[in-house]
């Protein structure tokens, strides 16, 4: 099997036999709603939502199974038909012989081409796909044809391209009553699917939706004719790898103005017969495409209507998504920095695509849920962070009085709505992220004030964190919690954070630890309702309160002495280690706590000073990291020792010893490490075990847990998946790569790295993980990466790398250099750099370990800005100064190792 290699610093690659490597897929997309996956042989498919698929919906085992593809045929006179994309059945029946034909794939940021070569035939097929930046609802995809053999040939070329035209709801559901609604036209370049109704979950609906293909050659010229209906176009016995229509003369083609209504329809588009010499060439342009009327939709497509207009809309999106990647790496290993990024190029893909759209994620109803709006935040703070200010104060509005929070999120910032299904589920990890994300930005930015700013809180029928609802509440109440006289409240950013984490800190099982709810991070944790708790999370719970404290008191040192919140909080506000102790208090303040605002709250205000706040919350922090401490410490029969992350529902603890062998989970190691919880011998102890029992490295590093070798109905679904596939013992990238932050954070550089290194190194070897540049979500027991593209873990290493490696972060909005880098890590002339933006300015960062020394024995002796020597206040640039700097240049800072 051939891997790929790269072809610049900018993540384009080659491979060649694409089509010999089975679950492939690329996204190519663009901000205006388009979002398509594309094969080695053009299936995939193409959507703008659930409920808007302009080709079949496809799942991953769909990649292989479906016959139908976006083909291009060509009938060459006296050889028959060949299929530009390798789909007809000669072609797939000769893929492993020696008469299979030559591909190279080459692709980079949101486009991709496909090189075929068929000796057999003298002819060679170049397709181009890209989805417009520009905003058309468009895919287009480019055809080339070329005679490289030594006659004439002879061809009648046809697209066909199946127009699925509907929900993916009807996929199995109505799929064929569905096709009845179809009413479908040939215009001059193209054939036109305008369905009259909707049936899918939002009930019978007038359909507004316009799909179409269309077709001219490279000078605009029009097409011969059409095949619009999937049944005339295969013919009896055809299929769409051995289409009848394009050798049966007694099937005519149709002319532009004929209509047809109740068909499976196709883009069949038949241009006129060409004679091509040997080695010319001819081109086509095919559009695929959505809008809101036909007229509005040939709109779009006249746009594209040339090879000219087409080259040049691919350049375009080529620098348009290059310059949306504004953080690249130069290293000692150039093929990581390449390989880094496509990383930092998924968390776009992610915000794009949600955790739905592409062929492994098969499942939900699009859009991103509420870890995704904080954790894709990261990412933006460090690549783009314009706007980052008012996007986390909008999603604060998801937050309830109750310190859950809305699970469906709305298509416009800050939107949130209620559940559609009336589920009730509580994730008791959602109150940690907003506060790791927001705590990120004030460093970055030094903007404290955030804090202060003041949002709504979401309001729907759920009530005392999903136990119970508020039969008070109707639609006409609307969205946002209210106050006792009907208005609208509004609370500090600081007192949303406070609710989520203080109403979590009451919120604990019989072991004095947080109830898991429906599950945490980990969404396959979902059999522990009842007496389920999350150690893992507590903790980080308590690392998030120490640090909030951290940030009251530098309001302090502000001038700001009180700050003020809903009276209703003051019960939380107890500080009293007798009832820090007691279960059954806890939760009886809790539950005061909740029904004091089950429907509304009262309006009133109390203040509390800064000090008085902070001091509170680091009790409650100390009390956290004290119990897990002197409860959850393990050591096992072999001398291991680890910390235990959960309780399952029969109230016994997960992790440690068992007479199923030895059981040990990632994640409560990454959180007590992360939060301090662990102290620095435990954190020694804890990477002896995680490598004893955890690592893998033919599979890529550290599995998220052993085999528990159990059916654990009283933990979570995970259990149920084979082992070493998805949440059960995966190597799953986005808690590997948190606890690479995790150990970096705490100082140890060199296991940080290897977890790094260890994800590098397998999915960068193609032979292995069998997929494109990129992280995936997990990395299977055959070492094949699955559900590439949308993760988490693409926001986590970035960050990891840019401020934890490479030590380039902010220190409340000063730049700070603090560089983790390895000595295996600079190039052959001592540099390692980055470049990044700060405080809006574009910088190239570059370090000189001009004495090679290893991390640990070298230190900042000097900083030049531009050539410039830097007078550093501790191995910083005042955000001031960076300011000064012009902000339509680049600027160079060097930093000097000694």
């Amino acid at each position: 099997m051939n891997g790929y290699k790269y072809l610049d610093k900018k993540g384009t690659f080659q491979m060649e036999n694409p089509e010999l490597t089975s679950y492939l897929y690329f996204p190519i997309a663009n901000e205006a709603g388009v979002m398509s996956s594309v094969t080695p042989s053009l299936g995939g498919d193409s959507k703008m939502g659930q409920n808007a698929f302009l080709l079949s919906p496809v799942s991953s085992e769909d990649l292989h199974n479906n016959k139908a593809s976006r083909n291009f045929w060509c009938n060459i006179s006296g050889k028959g038909l060949w299929s530009a994309t390798g789909k007809s059945a000669g072609q797939q029946a000769d893929l492993f012989t020696d008469a299979k034909e030559e591909t190279i794939l080459e692709a980079g940021i949101m486009w991709h081409k496909l090189l075929r070569k068929s000796r057999k035939f003298g002819i060679t097929s170049e397709i181009t796909s890209l989805v417009p930046y520009s905003g058309e609802l468009l895919e287009i995809m480019v055809v080339t044809l070329k005679n490289t053999g030594a006659a004439d040939l002879e061809i009648i070329p046809t697209a066909a391209i199946p127009l699925y035209g509907r929900s993916a709801d009807n996929i199995r559901d109505h799929r064929h009553v569905t096709s009845l609604l179809h009413r479908i036209v040939t215009t001059k370049t193209g054939v036109v699917l305008n369905p009259t109704l909707t049936f899918d979950e939002r009930g019978h609906q007038k359909n507004t939706c316009v799909y179409g293909v269309f077709g001219v050659e490279e000078n605009g010229g029009e097409p011969e004719g059409f095949y619009p209906t999937v049944e005339e176009f295969i013919g009896e016995g055809g299929s769409f790898e051995n289409p009848k229509a394009l050798t049966d003369t007694n099937i005519q083609s149709q002319k532009a103005g004929f209509s047809i209504d109740g068909y499976e329809a196709i883009g069949g588009i038949q241009f006129k017969k060409i004679l091509l010499a040997p080695k010319e060439e001819k081109t086509y342009i095919i559009c695929m495409g959505y809008d809101k009327g036909q007229e509005e939709l040939e709109n779009a497509v006249s746009m594209y209507s040339s090879k000219e207009t087409c080259v040049t809309a691919l350049e375009e999106t080529k620098k348009y998504w290059q310059d949306k990647i504004n953080v690249s790496y130069s290293s000692g290993c150039k093929d990581f920095d390449t390989w880094m990024y496509w990383v930092n190029f998924q968390p776009m893909l992610r915000r794009i695509y949600g955790c739905s759209f592409l062929p492994h994620h098969d499942y939900g109803k699009g859009g991103r849920g509420w870890r995704d709006l904080w954790q894709d935040c990261l990412a933006l703070l460090i690549m783009n962070p314009d706007g980052v200010r008012n996007m986390l104060i909008d999603n604060f509005a998801g937050v309830r009085m109750d310190g859950t929070n809305a699970t469906i999120i709305g298509s416009k910032q800050g939107e949130f709505i209620a559940d559609r299904n009336n589920i009730t589920r509580v994730w008791m990890d959602h109150g940690v992220w907003p506060f790791l994300t927001t705590n990120l930005y004030i460093m970055q930015s030094g903007d404290i004030d955030i804090l202060l700013k003041e949002n709504t809180y979401f309001k729907d029928p759920q009530a005392v964190r999903g136990e119970e609802k508020d039969t008070l509440w109707d639609t006409a109440y609307g969205k946002q919690l209210k106050t006792e006289s009907g208005e609208i409240y509004q609370g500090s950013i600081l007192e949303h954070m406070l609710v989520q984490h203080l109403t979590a800190f009451y919120d604990v099982g019989e072991h004095n630890h947080i109830r898991l709810r429906g599950a945490d991070w980990n969404d396959a944790l979902d059999l522990a309702d009842k007496r389920g708790e999350s150690v893992a999370f507590t903790a980080i719970y308590g690392g998030n309160l120490e640090n909030m404290a951290k940030l009251i008191l530098l309001l302090e040192g502000k001038g700001i002495k009180e700050l003020g919140f809903a009276k209703e909080l003051e019960i939380l506000l107890s500080d009293d280690n007798n009832l820090y102790n007691d279960v059954q208090k806890k939760q009886e303040l809790l539950n005061r706590y909740c029904h004091e605002g089950i429907h509304n709250i009262s309006g009133d205000k109390i203040f509390i000073s800064c000090r008085e706040l902070a001091e509170n919350l680091l009790n409650k922090a100390e009390w956290i990291k004290d119990h897990i401490r002197e409860t959850e410490w393990i050591t096992g029969e072999r001398g291991h020792s680890w910390y235990n992350g959960y309780y399952d529902n029969n109230g016994r603890r997960v992790e440690g010893d068992n007479d199923n062998g030895v059981r040990m989970m990632l994640t409560s190691q990454v959180f007590t490490i992360m939060s301090e919880t662990a102290t620095m011998k435990q954190v020694e102890d804890i990477v002896k075990a995680a490598d004893e029992y955890l690592y893998n490295e033919s599979i890529g590093g550290y599995k998220l847990n052993t085999n528990f070798k159990e059916v654990k109905m009283d933990l979570g679904r995970m259990f149920g998946f084979a082992y070493g596939q998805k949440e059960n013992g995966a190597v799953f990238s986005h808690m590997a790569v948190m606890y690479a932050n995790a150990l970096y954070q705490r100082g140890f550089v060199q296991e940080g790295y290897k977890v790094i290194h260890s994800l590098y190194s397998h999915c960068s070897n193609f032979e292995k993980s069998k997929i494109y540049p990129g992280i995936p979500e997990y990395i299977g027991e055959n070492g094949r990466g699955l559900y590439h593209y949308l993760t988490g873990a693409a926001s986590w290493l970035l960050l990891t790398v840019l401020t934890e490696m490479y030590g380039v972060k902010g220190e409340l909005g000063e730049l700070l250099f603090e560089p983790k880098l390895l000595l295996s890590q600079f190039d052959s002339n001592s540099k390692a750099g980055v470049d990044c933006v700060f405080a809006d300015r574009k910088l190239t960062i570059e370090y000189y370990n001009k004495n090679q020394k290893e991390y640990g024995e070298y230190k900042i002796t000097s900083i030049a800005i531009d050539g410039k020597p830097y007078e550093s206040v501790r191995e910083m640039v005042l955000r001031d100064d960076i300011i000064r700097l012009d902000a339509k240049k680049t600027h160079k800072i060097d930093i000097v190792l000694e």
